[in-house]
Order: C-alpha cells, then structure tokens, then sequence
C-alpha cells in the first residue's frame, strides 16, 4: 500500500478562486500546474467559463492537459458551498489518463451518432485493465435530454461505471455552458473518459422516503417535462393541496421540502420540480409521462445519514468527486446546516458543483448527492 507522503504527492488537486477576480487564470494555474494534470475539470457560473479563462489554462498547462467543465447552480471545493467561484479539479498525469468528446445537437436526438463518437472514444483511449476506468457525463441541463443521453451512454459502455451532473445557471434558468479545449457548443454534452491507479468508489445519497401521499399524473407533456394535471386536477393547485401551503408560496424551498418520487429498479427517484408555469403547470427537471403514479417525498434527517454514509470510507478518501442536486442544497441551506456540510466537505475533500440533475446507473435523477471517491487503500463496497 502506498504511504500517505506518496499518496499526497499524486491527489488530485483541488483549486478554488473568486469568480471576478483579475488575475483568475494566473491563481488557478499557480495551483493547479504544480501537479501536471493530464485534464482539468471546471466548475463556474457561465460568465466566469470565458474564453479568454480558457485560452490562458490551456497556454499555461501545455497541450497534453485537457480542460473541460461546465457552468454550474453554485460549487464547493472542500470547505462547504460557494457561489460566484471557479472550482478546478486537476488529476496529475502520473496517475491518471483521460479524454473527451462532445455529444451534440441533444435536441435533434441523434443517438447513433452519440454511439458512434463513444465507440470511437473507447477504441482510441484503449484502457489498461490494470487500472481501473470510468465516465464522467455532463449534461446542458436546459436540453431537457439528460434521460435520453443518459440511456445512450448506458447502453453503449454498459460495463463502465458513468457519474455525472446536469450543467446549471444559479435559479436563473437562463444559459449553461460547456466546454472542452476552448470550444463551447449550445445544447450538448461532455463525456469524459478516464483511467486511474487509484481505488474507487461510487457514493450515493438522498436523504428522502416515500410518504403515503400518492398521486397520478392525469395529463401531461413529456416533451417540456411539463405536468398538467395530477389526480384530474390543475397540477399546481393539487400539489399545493397535497404539501399544505398556497398556490402563491410554492417556489424552490417548497419543491425542495417536498418532492415527487418514482419508483424505478425497484428504488424510488426523485423527480424534482423547477417552477409553476403561469398557466398552473409544474415543470420538472426530469421527464415525466401521463399516468405516471407518483409519491410525495418525505425528508428525513439531511445530513446523519449522508455522514454515516461518508464514515464508511475512514481516512482513505483523496477527493471525492461530487454532483449535488442545487433542491438539495437550498433544503441544507434553510435548515441552517450550512456549518455541518462544510465539515464534512473537509473531512471527506469533496469538490464539485450544484446540478440541475444528477447521473449514475444508466438513470437521470434529481436532488441526490452522485460522487466518486478517489481511495488510499483498497476500496469498500458501495451501499
């Protein structure tokens, strides 16, 4: 087993800078070109991923470190939830090796394209077997396709463990932005592919249980993720109904306190509210289907099962890289345990960014905690 000297000398490293600060690139490669990353991840708000940013990273780290990354509903990077900052991830190339390609036009849903440019990716990379391999997907969260990208992806590298996290703009809602080597595309995705030395492990968490409210979606529009009546009445006024508060104060805190589950595999998953439309409607960040029964989440404790959960991993964890759902954190956030996530993320080095959706296991989900746990020593396995 490694010492942990040798260990330090190969984490990834985890840089964070103030998103409108001058010298933005020059503080981020004092702390990121050190350790000769073979890729960067980036984690910001749109206007922070310019491309004079780019342009300086990638002059700066050389043409063998691929710089990709997305715009993001908030970050962290060890030491609890930012907003308006950049957060890096760099993996050294002694111990990591990675590559990229674009899915695009999600929109126009061109899956055997996708499937093509996966296949090609996973030829030409051509992984060791003697290290261990995974995906990362990022998703343009306003494409309202993570489901169908999500199930390519899948049904492409079925053998290949995929996390990932739907790009966001703060509650805006208005631009995200992906990028790879100073290109950004409109309406895309990222999938990246990487290769390492060291132990992984997928942690997964939401902190919800099915209540013994249920209820069927009686009328919807699956293409705008749109629900239009539930239990044959107007969808807005009948979830208000259900969750106890007037139409006029539903918004993010309410839809974060109180999600619609489905049960799929044999689990149930969120599926996340993003606004009430003027007409009454509620609009997901996730597809939804008529006749879909449906089941109002109940909260559980927000953090003692997520931290029993993370003790699983002792004093091996690296860097757990995360994708955690933006409802989430505003229901932390209300609660006032802002202070308690900030230790974990201490504890754990955990970094990453707020998503508009979440992926693992070949699904797209909303307001769960997706990481991959970077260990020294051998891993555990997964709850």
């Amino acid at each position: 087993m490694d010492t942990r000297a040798e260990v330090a000398t190969r984490r990834p490293i985890v840089a964070t800078v103030p998103g409108g600060a001058a010298d933005l690139a020059q503080r981020l490669l004092a702390e990121l070109a050190p350790g000769d990353p073979t890729a960067v991840l980036l984690f910001g708000a749109p206007a922070h991923l310019d491309p004079p940013l780019l342009a300086a990273l990638a002059s700066g780290l050389g043409a063998g470190c691929r710089v990709m990354g997305c715009s993001s509903a908030g970050e962290f990077a060890c030491s609890g939830y930012r907003n308006d900052t950049v957060v890096a991830v760099g993996f050294p190339a002694a111990h990591f090796r990675a590559d990229a390609v674009w899915l695009r036009n999600l929109r126009a849903l061109p899956a055997l394209d996708w499937m093509d440019a996966l296949r090609e990716l996973t030829t030409r990379f051509a992984p060791d077997p003697t290290r261990t391999c995974f995906g990362l997907l990022l998703i343009d969260g306003l494409s309202e396709q993570e489901e169908m990208v999500v199930a390519t992806v899948d049904a492409t590298l079925p053998q290949l463990l995929v996390l990932g996290g739907s790009a966001g703009d703060g509650l805006r809602f208005g631009c995200t932005r992906l990028i790879l080597d100073g290109e950004s595309h409109e309406e895309s995705a990222l999938f990246c592919l990487f290769e390492t030395d060291f132990a992984i492990e997928e942690i997964i968490f939401d902190h919800f249980s099915p209540s013994a409210t249920r209820m069927v979606v009686t009328s919807a529009r699956p293409d705008e993720r749109l629900i239009l009546g539930i239990n044959d009445e107007p969808a807005a006024e009948e979830y208000a109904r259900l969750i106890g508060v007037p139409v006029a104060d539903l918004g993010p805190l309410s839809f974060a306190r109180h999600p619609l589950l489905v049960r799929i595999g044999g689990r149930h998953h969120v599926r996340a509210i993003r606004e009430v439309t003027q007409d009454g409607a509620l609009r997901l960040m996730s597809a939804i289907e008529p006749g879909a029964m449906l089941t109002l989440g109940h909260a559980e404790d927000l953090t003692h099962g997520f931290e029993s959960r993370l003790s699983r991993l002792g004093d091996r964890s690296v860097l757990i890289l995360a994708f955690d759902c933006i409802l989430r954190r505003l229901a932390l956030e209300q609660a006032g345990m802002e202070d308690i996530i900030a230790r974990l993320f201490r504890r754990y080095n955990i970094a990453g960014f707020n998503t508009y959706g979440e992926q693992h296991g070949g699904v797209h989900v909303n307001q769960t905690f997706v990481g991959l746990a970077f260990l020294d020593g051998d891993a555990t396995d997964a709850a």
